[in-house]
């Protein structure tokens, strides 16, 4: 831990840690400095210059989110000074920025148009030259629209440093100064894995989802398509900061009653998907380590880290889980299973996914996700997307009841909900492995080495006599560390969870936005995995494999993990690309 040093803010002397900024020392005190730029752990380029402060001795301001503090160190943050080159800052930035915010409402993200009434500018007193920049809209998942950028840099920076994708950056100088992609080619043209977290990052709206609400909307009032909707487990996680619920609240039964509400025929859990994936992960893990099969075994849940895979990792691409993801293999069941067991017509079912991720938009069209000519899954919504359906219905999401999903799949384990958690689908399948591997029920089943936010997790367990060394990696930089170091001989594992996205699902790129100034205060990551992990300790059933439904399911209809059905159905291959 860093020593502390004594300095001055505004007159008052404080002691703070020496490695701090000025203003991780001002946020720590009770002062909060105005930034667009800034984006904690992330980006802290002093880009913006919205944070600037009056530094005793120094000949002009400084920007304070990347001034160090000093012993001695006096910062006046609110002088007349400081308040109107703010203002004259801002007024720039909206000189030359496109002010149609239609767009950007949708997210409720908007930290420009937040900062502009903080500070009080509700007109502009000079207009700048205006560049105009064609959108972006060919991708799936993401829409990228230069018009509203304001250069920050917060989404090159998570794009390079975090995920180490590297598709966009800032070209040209001056006046012509963008975020662009190499040779102007569209994102969906590069090695982008649409992971969306360009799009969270995003202070402006300049980059959001692919919008599918309106194809939800025409399927649910064609009489002859029987829609279905499933949702993700981080989906309950996230989905009450869109009306007014703390961050890491579940909402779990509003969300399945306002579901009904939107005038869906069914309403699932994909939770049920995931303890079927377990099913069949845990099943696969286990003859890989007893035949001989290739280790480590890699979990595939994650649409972002595939294409990451398949860029990046080729050399990797039999490591990979032949298992689809929960939503692909429900998808699958609703148009087999339960399109038998109800007398419809699976040409007539239209599966809707409720995703964190927009990765998942890419994911429900790639060819391999389809069984006998049928898509898996006809159309992918994000979280933000449900919230704006549901709003635009005048559904009072806060006044709903709590309700249940639809029988049957009504029940899902704990081991199911945990998914949307960095470690959660490698303590899923421990559940299930270490029953199997020991022909018994282990009563130990929170394997709390493999939660948490850090990087990489390692960990090894014992399972029927035998030492199963795992690994956990979230975010796509710590994913690239984590397989160098295997491709060098540095490291060796049976089992590995990789989730593209910082945190898991609970912080994908399909999420609500929550502002930058409030991820200074509140690891989001943190909040939103205690809801998952509050369910998962309420639930009556723990392990994907003691779940009624499962054991139904496979009698009935796949007769085993594993087997040629379920092999047909619910798994898939990979295969490598090009960076363009």
């Amino acid at each position: 831990m860093a020593d502390n040093v004594n300095i001055k803010i505004n007159g008052i002397e404080l002691s703070v840690p020496a490695d701090y900024t000025v203003l991780e020392a001002a946020r720590e005190n009770g002062i909060d400095i105005p930034t667009l730029c800034y984006l904690k752990d992330i980006s802290k380029t002093g880009s913006c210059r919205m944070c600037i402060v009056e530094i005793k001795g120094a000949r002009a301001l400084q920007a304070a989110c990347v001034y160090p503090v000093s012993e001695g160190l006096e910062v006046m943050t609110n002088t007349k000074k400081v308040r109107d080159q703010r203002r004259v800052t801002l007024e720039l930035l909206l000189s030359t920025h496109e002010k149609k915010c239609l767009s950007c409402i949708r997210n409720k993200s908007c930290e420009l148009q937040s900062l502009s009434e903080e500070l009080g500018v509700d007109s502009i007193e000079f207009e700048g030259d205006m560049n105009s920049f064609e959108i972006d809209d060919v991708s799936p998942s993401i829409v990228r629209d230069n018009n509203k950028c304001i250069l920050c840099r917060r989404c090159v920076n998570m794009c390079k440093d975090v995920q180490t994708v590297a598709v966009i950056d800032t070209m040209q100088r001056g006046f012509n100064t963008r975020v662009g992609t190499a040779f102007e080619k569209a994102l969906s043209d590069t090695a982008c894995v649409n992971c969306g977290q360009c799009i969270v990052s995003c202070p402006t709206g300049a980059l959001r989802e692919k919008d599918n609400t309106q194809e939800i909307w025409d399927a649910i009032a064609d009489d002859d398509k029987y829609v279905v909707v499933q949702t993700a487990p981080a989906v309950r996680a996230g989905l009450g900061e869109e009306f007014g619920f703390p961050i890491g609240t579940p909402v779990t039964g509003k969300m399945a009653a306002a579901l009904r509400r939107l005038g869906f025929d069914k309403t699932f859990d994909t939770d049920t998907g995931a303890d079927l994936t377990i099913m069949e992960e845990a099943n696969e893990l286990l003859e890989r380590i007893q035949n001989g099969g290739k280790l480590p075994m890699i979990t595939s849940c994650s649409p972002g880290w595939i294409k990451f895979c398949e860029h990046n990792f080729p050399d990797f691409l039999d490591n990979l889980s032949s298992c689809k993801s929960p939503h692909e293999m429900f998808g699958a069941v609703i148009k087999s299973y339960y399109a038998k067991k109800n007398n419809i017509d699976p040409k007539k079912i239209f599966v809707v996914s409720v995703m964190p991720c927009v990765a998942k938009k890419f994911e429900a069209g790639r060819p391999e996700m389809e069984s006998d000519g049928l898509r898996d899954v006809d159309a992918v919504i994000s979280t933000r997307e449900l919230a704006r359906m549901i709003k635009q219905a005048g559904i009072m999401f806060d006044r709903l009841p709590d309700e249940e999903f639809d029988v049957p799949f009504e029940r899902a384990s704990g081991a199911g909900v945990i998914f949307g958690a960095t470690g959660g689908v490698m303590e899923a399948a421990l559940r299930t492995a270490a029953d199997t591997l020991g022909g018994k029920s282990v009563e130990e089943i929170e394997y709390n080495d493999v939660r948490g936010v850090e990087g990489i997790k390692e960990a090894t367990v014992n399972m029927g006599g035998i030492d199963v060394k795992v690994a956990v990696a979230h975010g796509l930089g710590n994913a690239r560390k984590l397989l160098n170091n295997i491709r060098e001989g540095k490291a060796d594992y049976h089992f590995i969870e990789i989730m593209a996205c910082p945190g898991g699902c609970v912080n994908g790129g399909g999420q609500p936005i929550v502002p930058s100034r409030l991820k200074m205060d509140i690891d989001v990551r943190t909040e939103r995995a205690k809801a998952l992990y509050s369910e998962d300790r309420d639930s009556k059933i723990r392990k994907s494999h003691e779940n009624p439904d499962m054991t139904l399911l496979y009698e009935d209809f796949f007769e085993k993990p594993g087997s040629h059905l379920a092999h047909e159905l619910l798994h898939t291959t990979y295969k490598e690309r090009g960076r363009f």
